[in-house]
């Protein structure tokens, strides 16, 4: 019960590592406030999550004792954040940690994405970012309780992915954001860190579209048909990262273990990073 009294926010929470990283949170002791858009976007070459989804998340916290929160909130809402943010503070007490995680991938070479490609990567996973930001950070300065914002990058915002240059400069600029306000809010002992992981097992890397992009030559390849291409860009030898890797880390800086950690940029990659630097 790491976590126990503290409330913690989860965007993109209705699937994937979102969902992972509330059920975790929930395990050690926090009041998750799980949001998640639940609705396709167009450029999005993948089924995003449903309101089922985000139901389902709902009835697995509801198996903790304490109280939660789920709802459907856009990250390109700064409307629909700061309400949801404002109920969390009125019916939980407060808001202590947050998880800036929602995010969204597509493909193309950088001169060949369309302005609606470019735009919807760069709205969710950047301004997307800076808007949960925005919604959150002037509550916990009121509270004078300090914090933990942990925001999702990626290996890409480590390094450059061919075929995702949109993708990556999003991740790149999230980092940027991170350490900019690390130094802004430290006096009130807010700390902030990025994780960058590698390719996870989630519906956004397991998916026909991933299937067939790598392996053009098999129809109704699988996961077990790209497993090995995956492989190759590590250094342990796994194709796949699982969620719950993501989220130990997720609970490890949300939590008084890591209470003067700040501005780290954490890789959990199997090594992807260090491979090809």
């Amino acid at each position: 019960m790491k976590l126990d009294g503290k409330v913690a926010l989860v965007t993109g929470a209705a699937r994937g590592q979102g969902r992972s990283h509330a059920l975790r949170l929930a395990q050690e002791g926090a009041s998750v406030v799980a949001v998640d858009s639940c609705r396709d976007v167009a450029t999005v070459p993948y089924p995003c999550s449903s309101p089922e989804d985000l139901a389902e998340t709902s009835r697995l916290l509801e198996k903790f004792p304490q109280p939660s929160l789920c709802r459907q909130v856009d990250v390109r809402s700064q409307a629909e954040l700061d309400s949801v943010v404002a109920d969390a503070v009125e019916q939980l007490g407060g808001m202590h940690i947050v998880c800036a995680n929602a995010g969204i991938i597509s493909r193309g070479r950088t001169w060949e994405l369309s302005d609606d490609e470019w735009n919807d990567v760069i709205e969710i996973n950047l301004t997307g970012v800076w808007r949960t930001i925005k919604a959150v950070v002037p509550s916990m300065i009121k509270q004078e309780q300090g914090g933990s914002i942990i925001i999702t990058s990626s290996s890409g915002g480590l390094k450059g992915i061919i075929g995702h240059s949109h993708y990556t400069a999003s991740k790149h600029g999230v980092l940027g954001i991170a350490r900019a306000l690390a130094a802004e809010v430290a006096p009130y002992f807010i700390r902030v860190n990025t994780l960058h992981p590698g390719a996870v097992a989630t519906p956004m890397i397991l998916n026909d579209h991933t299937y067939k992009t790598f392996r053009p030559d098999l129809p109704g390849a699988t996961r077990d048909d790209v497993a090995s291409i995956f492989q190759s860009v590590n250094l342990l030898p796994i194709p796949f990262l699982e969620p719950v890797d993501i989220s130990n880390a997720v609970v490890w800086l949300a939590s008084d273990e890591s209470r003067y950690v700040t501005g780290l940029a954490m890789s959990i990659d199997a090594g992807c990073v260090q491979k090809y630097s």
